[in-house]
């Protein structure tokens, strides 16, 4: 019997007795993390008029701790950080709008990853991983600017993308249409109220109104930190700050994610042929890393136990792996150093149903030709 197998048959006895969390753990790393990047922002202003070094250590150790305060997030959207719910809807909120992001939309979505992991039919990571077929009808500016969106050198970008301007402006860009659609609705067909307009319409920004009046209470309130921020520090001083460190700690958060799905491949299924388990083990890495690293993420480098069950708090990850450590052989370590080279793997070989790098891909094309050569 295969070790997937095993798995199968013992995932609750494996996973069950970590599925509790604990409010005074939960509480005591929220609160340590909030605090020590409150100390961080004021060391990196009170740094501009002392001295320039200790504002960029301080921005360096911002940068960590962001990375930090959006893992508690993403664990408060599985519910796993609190045994409260209710201190993990709250928590959540306030780490959301730290890290720049509405909380409960992004965990509606991330849960979907959860529930499809391996299938690529259905979901296929932050850089959208096109299939060998998709890039080969790319023309040679489309394959270079793929190649270039899904290496370290663009991270960053992807992290401002990710983090401070997508939330903002699709938030804005529905807000107008939603207005728009009630105005329009409200002089059709006067005697239906203001809710009734606002329930039809659609959008593909959220998926209901409570998904939207979490991305209001978001954005009025980052916006106006945002505005606090600006008036205790000075405008550019902390959108300096606040745009270099969390553009920078979104793409380590990108990395980290990426590599967790995309390494040599990783398994990588059609909807007809997928399997749950094989997707927690074959398409989940186990990221290798110093410790102190894995305190700045909440463990979340255990990722196949992470998937096996989304309701252990980081607290117990590492527990978990090391009683059931014999049955995850088939679980891909990746090493810190080996990490640039994962990233290189960037596309689904939809025949092999694996991932695949883009030089493999090209030694493929090479011995098409030389067959048909042949």
């Amino acid at each position: 019997m295969s070790s997937i197998d095993h798995i199968k048959r013992q995932r609750r006895a494996i996973v069950g007795r970590y599925n509790n969390s604990d409010n005074a753990k939960g509480l005591t790393q929220a609160l340590t993390t909030l605090a020590s990047l409150a100390l961080l922002w004021w060391a990196a202003v009170l740094g501009v008029g002392a001295s320039l070094w200790l504002t960029l250590a301080a921005m360096l150790l911002i940068i960590l701790f962001d990375v930090r305060v959006f893992a508690l997030m993403h664990e408060c959207g599985h519910g796993s950080l609190f045994r409260s719910p209710w201190l993990n809807r709250a928590a959540g909120f306030v780490l959301g709008v730290v890290s720049g992001m509405p909380q409960y939309v992004w965990s509606q979505h991330h849960s979907y990853h959860h529930v499809h992991n391996g299938n690529w039919d259905k979901y296929r990571g932050p850089y959208t991983t096109v299939s060998v077929d998709e890039y080969a009808v790319m023309t040679n500016a489309q394959q270079r600017m793929y190649r270039y969106k899904c290496s370290m050198v663009a991270a960053p970008i992807a992290g401002f993308i990710y983090l401070i301007f997508n939330p903002r402006f699709t938030w804005l860009k529905g807000s107008i249409g939603l207005v728009i659609h009630m105005i329009r609705n409200k002089v059709a067909q006067p005697t239906a109220s203001w809710s009734v307009h606002a329930a039809s319409f659609k959008t593909r920004y959220w998926k209901s109104l409570k998904e939207y009046r979490h991305m209001f209470w978001n954005n009025v309130v980052l916006l106006s930190v945002w505005a606090l921020m600006c008036w205790a520090c000075g405008t550019a001083l902390f959108f300096t700050i606040y745009l270099i460190t969390l553009s920078i700690a979104g793409g380590v958060g990108i990395i980290l994610f990426t590599v967790q799905h995309n390494f040599e491949h990783s398994y990588a299924s059609e909807s007809n042929r997928w399997d749950y388990t094989t997707g927690c083990i074959k398409g989940t890495s186990f990221l290798i890393l110093p410790r102190w690293i894995n305190w700045l993420t909440v463990n979340m480098a255990y990722h196949h136990i992470h998937h096996l069950s989304a309701n252990i708090p980081n607290y117990s990850l590492v527990k978990c792996h090391i009683e059931s450590q014999h049955l995850f052989s088939d679980v891909t370590r990746v090493k810190l150093s080996q990490i640039p080279n994962a990233l290189k793997y960037i596309l689904w070989d939809t025949h092999a149903q694996r991932i695949i790098s883009v030089l493999e891909y090209r030694q493929q094309l090479a011995k098409r030709a030389e067959h048909r050569r042949g």
